[in-house]
């Protein structure tokens, strides 16, 4: 069971990154898939869901400019990141779990996580 995460890199304020997160081991339909995000010296902090279904839901700072979708015949989430700025630089994680939805960006509610992949946006 594992859950691997790609597509990070250096990017310039106002570019854009797809970051993808694919599953092995298990169907990444049947769970709701979060993309966390952790900057030095910040704690770890939600930044978009998807139900095992297609909806979605984003934290402020990033609503409008990062689109979250899934191709489950992939097994396979995506987040599109557009528009990106300084303050987005982190080590994105994706995570797979079965929250109640007003705990969705809980990181304790997922028991199954990425490695992460750096984003950095230069100024």
């Amino acid at each position: 069971v594992q859950l691997q995460a790609s597509g990070g890199g250096l990017v310039q304020a106002g570019g854009s990154l797809r970051l993808s997160c694919a599953a092995s081991g298990f169907r990444l339909g049947d769970y709701g898939i979060a993309w966390f995000r952790q900057a030095p010296g910040r704690e770890r902090e939600g930044v978009s869901y998807i139900r095992s279904g297609h909806s979605t839901s984003y934290a402020d700072s990033v609503k409008g400019r990062f689109t979250v979708s899934r191709d489950n015949a992939k097994n396979t989430v995506y987040l599109q990141m557009n528009s990106l700025k300084p303050e987005d630089t982190a080590v994105y994680y994706c995570a797979a779990g079965r929250p109640v939805y007003s705990a969705r960006f809980t990181s304790s509610m997922y028991g199954y996580w990425g490695q992460g992949t750096q984003v950095t946006v230069s100024s």
